[in-house]
């Protein structure tokens, strides 16, 4: 699977979500080498807290794909998802997850806790981390540069 070009997806919807004013994550999910479905934040936008961009990505999928169970499916993001997106992974079977930056806040798949591969739940994620993991970061710092009210 072609990480860098997937991986630049999911920079691209984040580039996105930051125009429209929203932090700057973006998800995609791969199936076959093919992009299905693509996510950002949509958190403040749709008064909804739980409108992520993993989750996001994982409802365009199901509806397009017509199933809950994503076992084919590739997730990539660029910061490492939160324990509600990482559970939603899990429940929703699907495969594995490719991100590009830890998440020191509330990273759940490893940097915080380790919700995707823990050993005492039924399921786990392959983990991927660190694709294109400087862009992802220039692209957080060059927002937190631009002044309140820009």
């Amino acid at each position: 699977m072609n990480y860098e070009l997937f991986m630049g997806e999911a920079l691209a919807e984040a580039r996105q979500a930051a125009e429209r004013g929203a932090p700057a994550v973006g998800a995609i999910a791969v199936m076959n080498e093919a992009m299905v479905a693509r996510g950002s934040n949509r958190v403040a936008e749709a008064n909804d807290p739980t409108a992520h961009a993993v989750i996001g990505a994982l409802r365009e999928a199901s509806r397009k794909l017509g199933t809950t169970h994503l076992t084919d499916v590739t997730i990539f993001t660029t910061h490492e998802p939160c324990p509600m997106c990482v559970g939603a992974l899990l429940e929703s079977d699907v495969a594995a997850l490719v991100f590009a930056v830890p998440n020191p806040v509330d990273g759940a798949a490893g940097t915080v806790v380790q919700l995707a591969q823990h050993p005492a739940l039924g399921r786990r994620l392959q983990v991927v981390s660190g694709i294109r993991r400087e862009e992802a970061e220039e692209l957080v710092d060059a927002l937190e540069a631009v002044p309140t009210g820009a």
